[in-house]
């Protein structure tokens, strides 16, 4: 019965992995093109947030689970068991992961600032700065990702295959303290400080729209045909609540079991694939978790907006033209969160008027 679950379990992640690269990578992708090339109503630094975070989820997908999960599960020598590409590929691994935690961080926290302070909306609502804040932490997401080349090292390992015994080269990681250090330093960076302020700061947005009325002028309640601003308030904390919550319940099991795994069972007489040890399957099971969260992102913080469902089934259907800026209708919970500026649109045919007979009054 063990056996079988065995089976079951590395069946499951042969499937698994391949299938989440097959749907993941086009998907970040065409949301890559429907929020830079669509009008899907999100505010410059939204669109600039979301098609970076688009892009270095692509990249972890390209790195951890096509070039490193899939190749591991299908071939039995990946070219990256050998010597540079052990230290490259984790190299990359870690700073597309680092990168991906934080553009969320910072764009949570950006949000919060600009629904706090006019000053801070007039200040990150530059493209400039927006893309500037991206290009930041993309590169120190690498170079603090440096260190990492160095845990791994290239060993000898005896394998049996199909019968007979074989030496092969793998990549695996030093038992040594500095291994055990930048591990746990690593956990908290991608992991445990991301998943802190998240919840932390998704908490104070959804605070502060509960008493943020003055989002919304008299004219645009008085728009709103049967819907109050306080269903619209509550609609956006739910949403906030359910990002924070999917974010926490798809990186929290791996944040555990990474740093259980490479700090007491960090050594090189551990077998990572015993399955008959818990900690392993546990472990297997919140990397299919984590994972997962790179190909999610897009659906959490994209199609919450209506406007994106609408752009996305008018390319489906091969109409150009994007949709006009509607009323306060559109107004729906993403173009809350991404606090797009109230301007009153211009009418669709402007009326001139001339000023005649002008008379000076003393």
């Amino acid at each position: 019965m063990e056996g079988a679950g065995v089976t079951v379990l590395v069946t499951v992640q042969k499937i698994y992995y391949p299938l989440l690269c097959v749907m993941g990578i086009p998907a970040n992708l065409f949301t890559f093109y429907m929020i830079c090339f669509r009008n899907c109503g999100m505010s410059s630094t939204a669109i600039i947030y979301l098609s970076c975070l688009a892009i270095v989820d692509t990249c972890y997908l390209v790195w951890v689970i096509l070039l490193d999960l899939t190749l591991t599960f299908w071939v039995l020598q990946p070219f990256w068991h050998s010597y540079p590409w052990c230290a490259i590929l984790g190299f990359l691994q870690y700073g597309s992961l680092y990168s991906s935690s934080w553009i969320v961080v910072v764009f949570t926290i950006e949000r919060f600032l600009v629904l706090r302070s006019t000053a801070a909306k007039q200040h990150f609502s530059q493209a400039r700065v927006t893309k500037l804040t991206c290009i930041a932490i993309v590169l120190v997401s690498h170079l603090v990702s440096v260190p990492l080349a160095w845990i791994n090292i290239v060993t000898p390992v005896n394998f049996t295959v199909d019968g007979e015994n074989v030496t092969l080269p793998r990549c695996r990681y030093r038992n040594a303290t500095y291994t055990t250090v930048i591990v746990w330093i690593t956990s908290f960076l991608s992991g445990g400080i991301p998943i802190v302020l998240v919840i932390i700061f998704n908490y104070l947005i959804g605070y502060h729209l509960c008493r943020a009325s003055k989002l919304f002028t008299k004219e645009e309640c008085r728009v709103i045909h049967g819907k109050s601003t306080r269903g619209m308030l509550r609609r956006t904390i739910l949403l906030l609540g359910t990002v924070s919550v999917v974010f926490v319940v798809l990186s929290l099991p791996r944040f555990v079991t990474y740093c259980i795994l490479r700090t007491k069972y960090n050594n090189e007489n551990f077998n990572r694939n015993d399955y008959s040890i818990p900690i392993n399957v546990a472990g297997d099971i919140a990397n299919m978790l984590q994972n997962l969260n790179s190909t999610t992102n897009f659906l959490l913080y994209c199609m919450v907006s209506r406007r994106f469902r609408q752009e996305l089934v008018r390319v489906l259907t091969c109409h150009e033209k994007a949709f006009d800026l509607g009323s306060i209708l559109t107004h729906t919970t993403m173009k809350v969160f991404s606090v797009v500026d109230h301007k009153a649109s211009p009418t669709v045919n402007p009326v001139s008027v001339v000023l005649t007979s002008l008379k000076q009054i003393d």
